[in-house]
């Protein structure tokens, strides 16, 4: 089986959707599924050659394309005319087209191509569904009402299939804007299980911050971004910091949008400022070492389609402590994983006190929980098996509807 990803940017930096390509990729090909991504990244992005898999960037480039990318906002809709002649010259040399994410002109641009015929496609969604973008972001949205009712409704009426990482987050996005008619469904997601050294990965943690060493510290790590609650950790630690000074927080993760400064700023206001720590973005061995050596990890998303994070957290056996924003909330809750609270200080607060107040006997208990909990629902390569008997069952679908003449074309655009 041979499949191609569209998805607006490569860029590792953008977060959940080119992670969950790449992820996957490996497990898909040692099933004998090929897999190519398509992306509308310029031809010189400096990411393209170091992705482990066969890139098209068929974006714009030169100087002209490089000013308006920096000065023109609408320019991030990504708009190529190459997209589309690329698409309708290649398409029928794949099995499947996998579409990820909205709202910008890969969605579009692969529905105007393949709408009504070539090779069959799906849409992952990847939480751009989610009601909470329309309440946090209003003027947006006004915007995205007008655009879906025209355009991007479109997109998924004639998808073969839209997948979902969640039932918390189908059932969301249901609701978010009408008319939605898709064939929904739940895809598997996860994470690797994690090799190596734990001693070794523990000792390049420290490494980054070895002011942490004979300390106990609560883990984030994820984007610094608005919609992960940084600030409602900085403010529930403050109010429990009296009661537990031997533990301190690490708030690794790339900071994109310059929110650090203002979540620092914070911390000193409240008298913190000494014991929260910033070792930037981590990976390897330093990623994985903050893990193991954390006392638990921390994710108060207000919006959270997944949160690969809190897989990789639950695969090492660290529990965790996520709002019932984070769309797997109801599996780890269930399955006694970690401790699940509301998206905002008092919450938090009370997560944080639970947890740091754990006995020995009580902590264990929850990591052998959250061990369970991963090999049971989010073993990444299960599920991304799970996935490719879906994909082909849909192709297989697809197929037959073509031969039977049931495949349905839209108006033109």
């Amino acid at each position: 089986m041979k499949v191609l990803h569209v998805i607006a940017t490569a860029d590792p930096r953008s977060g959940g959707p080119i992670h969950g390509v790449i992820a996957g990729s490996e497990i898909w090909r040692r099933h004998g599924c090929e897999r190519h991504v398509l992306t509308l990244d310029p031809p010189t992005a400096p990411w393209i050659g170091a992705l482990p898999m066969n890139v098209i960037a068929v974006g714009m480039d030169g100087p002209m394309a490089d000013w308006i990318r920096r000065h023109v906002p609408i320019s991030r809709y990504g708009y190529s005319p190459r997209l589309v002649r690329w698409l309708k010259k290649n398409a029928a040399n794949y099995d499947a087209i996998i579409v990820n994410g909205l709202w910008n002109y890969a969605s579009l641009g692969a529905w105007r191509a393949l709408r009504g015929g070539g090779a069959p496609y799906v849409v992952f969604t990847h939480g751009m569904l989610d009601p909470w973008f329309n309440r946090a972001y209003p003027v947006k949205t006004l915007f995205k009402r007008l655009y879906w009712l025209l355009l991007e409704h479109r997109v998924l009426r004639d998808a073969r299939g839209v997948m979902f990482t969640a039932e918390e987050e189908r059932r969301l996005a249901r609701n978010s804007f009408k008319p939605y008619v898709a064939r929904d469904h739940v895809a598997g997601y996860g994470a690797r299980r994690v090799e190596g050294d734990p001693e070794a990965q523990i000792a390049a943690f420290f490494a980054t911050a070895p002011e942490l060493r004979g300390r106990g510290f609560i883990l984030f790590l994820s984007r610094i971004d608005e919609k992960k609650g940084v600030d409602l950790l900085i403010q529930a630690f403050a109010r429990a910091v009296e009661d537990f000074p031997d533990v301190d927080i690490v708030i690794a993760g790339p900071d994109q949008s310059g929110l650090k400064a203002r979540l620092a700023a914070l911390a000193r206001a409240m008298n913190i400022g000494a014991r929260i720590h910033w070792p930037g973005m981590l990976s390897g061995d330093a990623k994985w070492g903050a893990f193991r050596a954390a006392k638990f990890f921390v994710l108060p998303s207000h919006q959270e389609n997944f949160g690969i994070v809190v897989a990789e957290a639950l695969s090492l056996g660290t529990p965790v402590l996520i709002t019932d924003k984070v769309n797997i909330w109801r599996e780890v809750e269930a399955d006694g994983a970690g401790v699940v609270v509301s998206d905002d200080v008092d919450g938090v607060e009370r997560g944080l006190r639970h947890l740091c107040g754990l006995s020995a006997a009580e902590r264990e208990a929850m990591t052998r929980a959250a061990r369970a909990c991963f090999d049971a629902r989010f073993d990444l390569d299960a599920n991304a098996l799970d996935f490719l008997a879906l994909m082909k069952r849909l192709c297989a679908a697809d197929n037959h509807a073509a031969q039977a003449g049931e495949i349905f074309s839209s108006p033109p655009i």
